[in-house]
C-alpha cells in the first residue's frame, strides 16, 4: 500500500495571523505554501485581499497567489484543480505542502478530494436564479435557500450570491441540501497524511485586529486600488469584485454611499465573515485548534505546538 503523502493545513478566520506563522513553519519543515483564499489568486487585488507580497515571502515558494486576472472565474473546482497541480510540483521538489487560508470549502475539497464531476450541469436553472437575483435582489435568493437548506444559511452570507446560487443549484440538481453533501464529504478518508491547524483568538481581540486591518488597508491605498480596477473596466458584476473591501469601495466610487459608510460596512461584514469561518471549521473533524490567547499571543509558542504535532504525525 502506498504511503500517504504529507500535508499541513493552517486555516482560521481572517486576521488570525495565518500568513506570518505559515512562513515561519515552512522554513522549519522545508515547506511550500498553497493559498486557499478566494481573492489572493487575483492580480492587481493586493491591498483588499491582504495579499502576501514577494518581499514578505522570505524565499518560501507560494502557489495560487497572483495567478489569475480579475475577469477570470475562480470557484472551488478550479481551486482544487490548480491546488492539485501545485501539490504535484511541491512533492516533486521533495518539499512539504502547507495549505493556508480561510476558505473552508476549498480546503475541504482538496483535503478529501471531493469529486465535482458527478453533478450535472444545469445552466438554464442557474440563469433563472441569476435573473431572480438581478430583479429581486440577494435576499430573495437567500429566502429560497432558507426554505430548502437552512443549515447552509449559517455559513453563507446572504449577499454572497455566487454561493447562494451554487447551493440552490446543487439542491435542484440532486435533491440533496449542499450542507448534507458537505457533511458526508467530511466523513471521507483523506488521501493525505495531514495535520489540520485552525488558528483563532478571543472574539474581541480578533474583531479588534479586523478593524485595525481595515484602517491599515485604507492607509495603504485601498481606495486607489479599487479606482484603478474600475478604470481598467472591472465592475461589480464580476466574481472578483464581489470580494470584501472591493464591492463596498466600488459602491462609494459609484456614489451609492459615503466613504465612511463603506469603511463601516467593510469592518462589520468582515467581522461577520470571520464568525462564519469559525462556524465552518468547528464542523471539521481532526482539527487542532490553536487559540492565540492560550499562547500569550506568542507566534513562537504556537509554532512549537505545531512542530510537536508535525513531528509526531507527519515527520515520524
Amino acid at each position: 500500500m502506498d504511503k500517504k503523502k504529507p500535508l499541513v493545513i493552517i486555516a482560521g478566520p481572517t486576521a488570525s495571523g495565518k500568513s506570518a506563522i505559515s512562513i515561519a513553519l515552512a522554513k522549519k519543515i522545508n515547506g511550500a505554501i498553497i493559498s486557499a483564499d478566494s481573492m489572493q489568486v487575483y492580480k492587481y487585488m493586493d491591498i483588499g485581499s491582504a495579499k502576501i507580497m514577494p518581499e514578505e515571502m522570505e524565499g518560501v515558494p507560494h502557489y495560487l497567489v497572483d495567478e489569475l486576472m480579475p475577469e477570470e472565474e475562480f470557484h472551488v473546482a478550479r481551486f482544487q484543480e490548480m491546488a492539485k497541480k501545485a501539490l504535484d510540483e511541491i512533492y516533486e521538489k521533495g518539499m512539504i505542502p502547507i495549505v493556508v487560508g480561510g476558505t473552508g470549502f476549498y480546503i475541504q475539497a482538496l483535503l478529501y478530494d471531493i469529486d465535482f464531476s458527478e453533478e450535472p450541469e444545469n445552466t438554464a436553472y442557474r440563469k433563472e436564479l441569476e435573473k431572480i437575483g438581478e430583479e429581486k435582489g440577494a435576499q430573495a435568493l437567500f429566502d429560497m435557500l432558507e426554505k430548502v437548506d437552512p443549515k447552509s444559511c449559517e455559513t453563507i452570507h446572504k449577499n454572497n450570491m455566487k454561493r447562494v446560487i451554487r447551493a440552490l443549484e446543487f439542491y435542484h440538481n440532486t435533491g440533496m441540501p449542499i450542507s448534507l453533501h458537505n457533511e458526508e464529504q467530511r466523513e471521507k478518508e483523506s488521501p493525505y497524511h495531514f495535520d489540520f491547524f485552525v488558528l483563532t483568538d478571543e472574539r474581541e481581540k480578533l474583531y479588534g485586529r479586523i478593524d485595525e486591518r481595515v484602517d491599515k488597508m485604507m492607509d495603504m491605498g485601498l481606495l486607489d486600488e479599487v479606482k484603478q480596477l474600475k478604470d481598467m473596466g472591472y465592475h461589480k458584476d464580476m466574481v472578483s469584485m464581489q470580494g470584501l473591501g472591493y464591492k463596498e469601495i466600488l459602491s462609494y466610487l459609484m456614489g451609492e454611499c459615503s466613504l465612511e459608510d463603506a469603511i463601516y460596512t467593510i469592518k462589520r461584514d468582515t467581522r461577520h465573515f470571520a464568525k462564519r469561518q469559525i462556524t465552518w471549521f468547528k464542523r471539521e473533524k481532526q482539527v487542532i485548534w490553536l487559540n492565540r490567547s492560550d499562547y500569550d499571543q506568542s507566534s513562537e509558542k504556537i509554532l512549537q505546538e505545531m512542530m510537536m504535532h508535525i513531528r509526531k504525525d507527519i515527520l515520524c
